[in-house]
């Protein structure tokens, strides 16, 4: 948008106080190159346009705002004469892209010193080489100070993940062990008893039908209900009842397992009946063999699904071989960190999950997002450890207009006033020293914020402390990586 040309004062734009020290050829030269434009409420230039002026307001109000999915978001209003805003990096030339960062607009009728890009750029290093170097090396060496800052970060992360992984593969995989050490000598405790049976004078057709039994046994074992502790009880009690008064010895310890593979005395009865008194002790030893077994297997079944389970969790939440940038479900990207976090929280910590299922996919950068998640867990976990490690760690997420809401709330001791203004402020922490490194909130605030156009934004009294992420539902892929 272009406003109404006026006449430019050397004396009135060297009053600003951006312009005060400068002599009168170079305000002279400052007026003869640029101008001065009166524009009527309404925008005056969008973000991501190229960047081809410097703005500096004479009189007025501007309003500046950046995009955040589809709506704008005020970032700041004043009135203040000498501000300015625009190409505020044409110095640096082609090594940055050259667009507008933000939208500026006015709300009553405003002047500005309006200078050509190109103009800015050849008076800046002509007029203040060093101070252009040292802009140079600030802009740059920030830059590379975030993106070392963010590996470490990272790299904190993946302890996390590290830590958290292989704490949860370690139950599954001993159980592995232990089941798959227990069946190979339950196998050979089953062969040897094979061949005492075998051995014996029984008939074919005896035999046929402790075969046929044991594949029935082992159909049940796999179909086994689910009982409570007391029903459970009761049928071990009357198995170990009818054992006894069979004559079958050590039946206290057989009932359990044949409990467990859902047999009862009716099954019993059965087997009594198809295979005769003579080689009933023999046959249920056998059969109890195989109701082990079975119950081992479906352990190591349990166990090795678990472990896969958990590995699929691990690719979830790094995020390996993936596209750095996609549309996602952000409840697979909780619930995996939340999996890989699950080492750090206490028996005294309760997780509740509050989803809700309708929200749709959002554009966004996984990986970069798990990282605010582990962060923000982190923070909350450690603040109720230090109210004695009890509490409830509630996430929820729910639609927000046209933003997505994902919120961490923790039931520790709250935030400060004090300091609540400072937590997203870089190396800032309140752990002891050692433990917390002061990146955390920082890294969570650019990735939302700056990386994803959100907003991180926290509340806190004792007792309820809600860390809060919005995310665009939509939002245009990225022209390019951010560094």
């Amino acid at each position: 948008m272009s406003g109404r040309v006026l006449p430019c004062s050397p004396r009135e734009i060297g009053a600003l106080f951006l312009f005060e020290e400068l002599s009168p050829e170079q305000l002279g030269r400052l007026c003869a190159a640029g101008r001065v434009e009166l524009f009527e409420p309404g925008p005056v230039y969008t973000e991501g346009d190229p960047a081809t002026c410097f703005f500096v307001m004479i009189e007025g109000t501007v309003v500046l705002s950046r995009r955040v999915g589809a709506e704008e978001v005020e970032v700041a209003r004043t009135s203040q004469r000498g501000v300015y805003a625009g190409a505020m990096q044409a110095y640096l030339g082609d090594r940055v892209r050259q667009v507008y960062r933000n939208s500026m607009r006015v709300t009553e009728p405003t002047r500005f010193f309006v200078l050509p890009a190109d103009v800015f750029a050849d008076v800046m290093r002509e007029w203040f080489p060093m101070a252009v170097h040292l802009l140079e090396g600030l802009f740059f060496g920030s830059k590379n100070i975030q993106a070392v800052i963010g590996q470490r970060e990272r790299l904190l992360a993946l302890g996390s993940l590290s830590a958290g992984l292989t704490h949860e593969l370690n139950n599954p995989a001993a159980a592995a062990v232990r089941a798959t050490a227990t069946l190979r000598e339950r196998v050979a405790k089953m062969r040897h008893k094979l061949a005492l049976i075998t051995e014996g004078p029984f008939s074919r057709e005896t035999l046929a039908s402790l075969v046929e039994i044991q594949e029935r046994t082992a159909e049940r074992v796999a179909k086994a209900p689910v009982l409570s502790p007391l029903e459970a009880s009761d049928r071990e009690d009357a198995l170990t009842d009818w054992l006894d008064e069979h004559g079958i010895g050590h039946g206290w310890q057989l009932a359990p397992a044949f409990v467990q593979a859902g047999l009862d005395v009716d099954w019993l009865e059965q087997v009594a009946a198809a295979v005769g008194e003579e080689i009933l002790p023999n046959a249920v030893g056998w059969l109890n063999y195989t109701v082990e077994t079975e119950l081992l297997m479906n352990e190591i079944e349990d166990s090795t699904a678990r472990i896969s389970h958990l590995v699929d969790a691990a690719k979830q939440y790094a995020q390996l071989d993936r596209a750095a940038y996609r549309v996602v479900d952000v409840h697979e990207l909780l619930d995996s960190t939340l999996l890989m976090l699950s080492g750090k929280l206490g028996p005294g910590i309760e997780v509740v999950k509050d989803y809700d299922r309708a929200l749709p996919p959002v554009p966004a950068y996984p990986a970069e997002l798990n990282q605010v998640w582990t962060n923000l867990v982190d923070n909350a976990v450690s603040a109720m450890n230090g109210a004695g490690g009890q509490g409830t760690l509630t996430v929820r997420t729910a639609r927000d207009h046209e933003r997505l809401l994902v919120e961490f709330r923790d039931t520790g001791p709250g935030i400060p006033p004090e300091i609540k203004g400072r937590i997203f402020d870089p190396f800032f922490t309140t752990k002891p020293v050692g433990e917390g490194t002061g990146l955390g909130l920082d890294i969570s605030w650019r990735i939302v914020v700056d990386k994803h156009h959100g907003t991180l934004r926290v509340e806190s009294v004792p007792g309820d402390t809600r860390f809060q992420v919005l995310l665009p539902l939509t939002a245009e892929p990225p022209e390019e990586e951010p560094v």
